[in-house]
């Protein structure tokens, strides 16, 4: 039987943090966890993106890049789950903002994070279907040595990805929590398979250690330095996407409690799996460099790495199952995950025609309207795979620095403000000293790899091998500045609270604008704490 989202204290909770609980807490812990985990799906986001830190710094960057990356985000998200527990709501971070922040700037300063955060999650569904995509295209290479890979060829089938993903989510919603719990089964038992059966088949042909753990290649163009710190951006990839747990954080029981242990739990148990599973690929790998090595494979590294550990073509493909359906378990729980956090955000007035875009469907209990802008712009999004050799890396690098940022920014604010503006009575807290120390380590990380991920993958740059992230950037700054002036600053006053209130310890809660003909954002109901 649903859990309703109107009859316990978690409603209540929402009420207090100004809205009136419309969807369904599905979602068990596992099932939650499952979620998460098939978001950020690390060890196969890790191995399938092989291409971004092989020629960037080789297997120094590949596993070190992933501790370094691990320990950064683990900081973020300890960060972020003490806000979680504050405030559990599916706004997550541009609602955290709004608490935390200055009266006078709460509009702007939501707004912007509102904006980044769904950019950085729809290009986050994007990057699913991207690597999937990738994969399959490895498979017709290796089967067909004279096959030429088309750009068009990866864009229909990145398509059809998200097709799937679409139809997953709009017409199996009730199913969306087995699907969750069976991608985590999926992913565990794909991690344990192939693990064992690349050791035994390629045994006792191993890599030494010295190159596993100490070999360093550098094929950018760039600076030995700068090459290591853009190869962070595969770890950055694989352990990105935590805050799903967030704008999910409506649709499961206990939320204040649960949300920042799954949301800490999923990036640790990612760093984990994601740096034995690299190992093992590196220990079977074969000849990394050169014109026959892995680097250079048109069947994509991590197929070229199965079928030099199994010496056979069915093997390989076999074993490269389990990534692919794990991928797709991703790009349907990314998906649900950015049709939630739009229409959190259009439910409280940030996106354009917000009314539209913030409707439940009464007999799909989900946010169509928000699937459909989400799915439209998945596709839009994509065509940059028609125009650029290295739509790869900005696909990924937008997502990833997106969403770097908006986990920034609350984290900022909390800081400049003396780590004082969360109340003492939430669950989850950091003492004063690791308080510091995450946030401060989590800030440093953020900082860099937004402009370090903004560069070109390679030297010399080209038209079609720039990074277009910065293109995709520009454009999203300039509509959400342009529907800033027509309609933001003013119908947009942040989240759909009394910010004042509930800083002072009051209990706020209000119908959420759809629910009134009205939609006034003043009509607040108080009720003492």
């Amino acid at each position: 039987m649903p859990h309703r989202p109107d009859n316990d204290a978690d409603a209540a909770q929402l009420a207090a943090l100004g809205h009136k609980g419309e969807l369904n807490r599905n979602f068990s812990p596992l099932s939650m966890l499952g979620l998460a985990f098939a978001i950020l799906n690390s060890w196969t986001a890790l191995a399938a993106s092989l291409s971004l830190a092989l020629p960037s710094g080789g297997p120094v960057s590949v596993l070190w890049g992933l501790i370094t990356a691990g320990v950064c985000n683990l900081c973020l998200a300890v960060s972020l789950a003490e806000f979680l527990s504050a405030y559990p709501t599916a706004g997550g971070q541009y609602h955290w903002v709004a608490v935390i922040s200055w009266k006078k700037w709460v509009p702007l300063l939501s707004w912007i994070t509102g904006w980044i955060n769904t950019s950085g999650w729809i290009a986050l569904v994007a990057s699913g279907g991207l690597l999937g995509s990738q994969l399959i295209v490895g498979v017709i290479s290796l089967m067909n040595p004279s096959y030429v890979p088309q750009r068009w060829h990866q864009f229909l089938i990145y398509i059809g990805y998200n097709l799937v993903a679409f139809l997953i989510n709009a017409f199996m919603t009730g199913a969306l929590p087995i699907i969750t719990r069976s991608a985590f089964i999926w992913s565990i038992t794909g991690f344990v398979v192939i693990s064992i059966t690349v050791l035994a088949c390629a045994s006792p042909s191993y890599s030494t250690a010295d190159f596993v753990f100490t070999e360093f290649i550098n094929e950018t163009g760039w600076p030995d330095g700068i090459a290591w710190l853009l190869g962070l951006l595969q770890a950055g990839l694989g352990l990105t996407g935590y805050d799903a747990v967030a704008h999910m954080i409506e649709e499961i029981p206990n939320a204040a409690v649960e949300g920042p242990k799954i949301m800490i739990a999923c990036v640790g148990i990612g760093v984990f799996t994601g740096f034995i599973f690299l190992m093992v690929l590196l220990f079977v790998a074969g000849p990394i460099d050169g014109p026959n090595g892995v680097i250079m494979s048109t069947a994509t590294p991590l197929l070229q790495i199965f079928y030099n550990a199994t010496g056979s073509k069915a093997g390989a493909i076999c074993l490269l199952i389990f990534p692919l359906v794990c991928l797709l378990f991703a790009t349907t729980s990314i998906m649900t995950t950015s049709s939630r956090m739009t229409y959190a955000f259009a439910r409280d007035g940030g996106l354009p025609v917000s009314r539209f875009f913030a409707k439940v469907h009464p007999q799909l209990d989900l946010p169509l309207n928000a699937l459909y802008l989400t799915v439209i712009l998945v596709v839009i999004f994509g065509c940059i795979f028609l125009g650029s050799s290295s739509a790869f890396n900005a696909i990924i690098s937008a997502s990833v620095v997106a969403l770097g940022v908006s986990y920034g920014i609350p984290v900022a604010i909390n800081c400049i403000r003396g780590r004082k503006m969360l109340p003492e009575s939430r669950p989850f807290k950091l003492g004063g000293f690791f308080g510091w120390t995450a946030n401060l380590i989590g800030l440093v990380y953020v900082l860099v790899t937004t402009v370090l991920f903004l560069f070109p993958p390679d030297l010399p740059v080209t038209g079609s091998n720039m990074n277009y992230c910065v293109v995709v950037f520009f454009l999203i700054i300039v509509v959400s500045i342009v529907q800033w002036f027509v309609d933001g600053r003013k119908n947009f006053t942040g989240p759909r609270i009394d910010v004042d209130a509930l800083q002072n310890g009051e209990v706020v809660g209000m119908d959420p604008v759809l629910s009134s003909e009205q939609g006034s954002s003043t009509n607040f109901e108080k009720a003492s704490k």
